[in-house]
């Protein structure tokens, strides 16, 4: 049966009868992994987190951690070792003074940071669907509410307080510990320690949040992409610009797959919000469009609502992403929105979708671990329910992230899954420095590292791994 041993929560082992519960039943992708730890705690404290790394130390277990369970390839269901579940906790406290807010790693951002801060004038840009945990979020870098004009949520972290590899509680900040701060804002499932505490600094909340939405078939995606392409610097970067591949209703009740290019404007006023996103308009196939919604006003919960149901809870998902390196001429971007057009056009799955967006214009990133970015962002999602669809999905993803690999500069780690497909995600220069943290913070190996195929040709684009393979032999 699961034991306390002293812990506020408890220690579940295979053989409970709610082993399989503590095992995934928290992972949000309905593609559950085989994967066996050797047990999992469900912490009920930040001193449970130590007693469960000293507890991994004793008996020579290594240790995985999860905080909302959204890693679409499940990183912290691990063969072997502990598995420290951290859902339990879910403080959040907010000072006035700072107006630095401070919550734990499970704590939702959409479902629960941001509502709490709403209540208090603030705002901070998490993950867009709002079940998202902020550990994985922030450490991954934090792809976030208009990162492309607010910057990366990481970069909104000014402190962590972090359980190392000996069980110790530390804070992590700019003078203290500053190599875990550094390595906490962008290294991912290989952090060495388990940060238990973020605090974010916060931004005042904006006054109105315009939505301007154009649907497109798809046979005019190559014109409409490749005009968001040339538009997408000039537009305010009070703007977040995405366009979606995604299945829209039908007056009749049926569904068809359209295009979708979406500006939101988070402003003061609706006038500012309609000059920002004034320059959709200028779109050479509006006048084909199947609808165009002009800078309506629209609020937070409602944009979570629409995040929701475009990402069904333990529906299965096969996911991967590419951040784009375009040549901004007339033929590098036809060039490119050639070798995008199979992800947005041809998903086998009725609830699947693609998003591209926009990070331009780009800007120096703070020293940091998340160090790699484009102007472009792209990620496709297979969404389905019945587990006899893997291999179709499986295979049609990769033939057309293989078609996008000639304008592919690597990965974003949140949307990644390492075990199918391996790309570069950190700057060489990072990469470097943060190795040398992880073997200074954790000489044992005690946190388990990244979830890869290949251990040996990490943070490389696997084509250029492959070349250096056949040289080798």
């Amino acid at each position: 049966m699961a034991q306390s041993l002293g812990f506020d929560g408890r220690l579940v082992l295979p053989g409970d009868a709610d082993w399989e519960d503590a095992r995934v039943g928290r992972v949000f992708n309905g593609r559950r992994p085989d994967r066996q730890p050797d047990a999992v705690l469900i912490a009920g404290s930040v001193e449970d987190v130590q007693r469960g790394v000293r507890l991994a130390n004793e008996k020579g277990w290594t240790v995985a951690v999860r905080s909302g369970g959204h890693s679409w390839a499940a990183w912290s269901v691990r063969e072997g070792g502990l598995l420290i579940d951290l859902g339990a906790l879910r403080e959040m406290s907010y000072d006035e003074e700072t107006r630095v807010v401070t919550a734990n790693p499970a704590v939702k951002g959409g479902d629960e940071l941001s509502p709490f801060l709403e209540q208090r004038g603030r705002f901070f840009n998490g993950g867009h669907c709002p079940s998202v945990g902020l550990g994985g979020f922030l450490l991954q870098g934090g792809q976030g509410w208009n990162q492309r004009g607010w910057g990366w949520a990481a970069e909104s972290v000014v402190a962590v307080d972090v359980v190392t590899a000996d069980g110790e509680l530390v804070r992590a900040d700019e003078t203290q510990n500053s190599d875990l701060y550094w390595a906490a804002r962008g290294s991912g499932p290989a952090f060495p320690g388990v940060v238990v505490r973020f605090h974010l600094a916060t931004r005042p909340l904006f006054g109105f949040l315009g939505h301007t939405v154009h649907g497109y078939e798809l046979e005019d995606f190559a014109e409409v992409m490749a005009w968001l392409y040339e538009a997408h610097h000039r537009i305010s970067t009070d703007v977040e610009i995405v366009a979606v591949s995604t299945p829209i209703p039908l007056p009749d009740g049926t569904e068809k797959r359209a295009f979708l290019i979406t500006g939101l404007a988070m402003v003061d006023d609706e006038e500012t919000a309609r000059a920002a996103l004034a320059p959709f308009n200028e779109c050479p196939a509006i006048d084909r469009a199947i609808f165009v919604q002009d800078c309506a006003a629209s609020t937070l919960a409602e944009q979570r609502g629409q995040q929701t149901l475009q990402n069904p809870e333990h529906w299965q998902y096969i996911t991967d992403n590419a951040w784009i390196d375009c040549d901004n001429t007339p033929d590098g971007i036809a060039r490119t929105v050639e070798h995008l057009r199979p992800l947005f056009t041809t998903n086998p799955t009725d609830k699947g979708f693609a998003i591209w967006m926009s990070n331009a214009p780009m800007r120096d990133l703070p020293d940091m671990a998340f160090s790699l970015q484009t102007e472009a962002y792209v990620a496709s999602y297979t969404v389905y329910e019945d587990a006899a669809e893997f291999p179709r999905n499986r295979e049609w993803l990769t033939e057309a992230m293989a078609y996008a690999q000639p304008v592919t500069a690597g990965q974003y780690l949140g949307d990644s899954d390492m075990t199918h497909r391996q790309l570069r995600f950190m700057a060489p220069e990072n990469w470097a420095r943060l190795r040398e943290i992880i073997a200074a913070r954790d000489p044992q190996g005690r946190f388990h590292r990244y979830l890869a195929k290949d251990h040996d040709s990490l943070n490389v684009n696997h084509w250029l791994a492959e070349v250096a393979d056949v040289a080798a032999a």
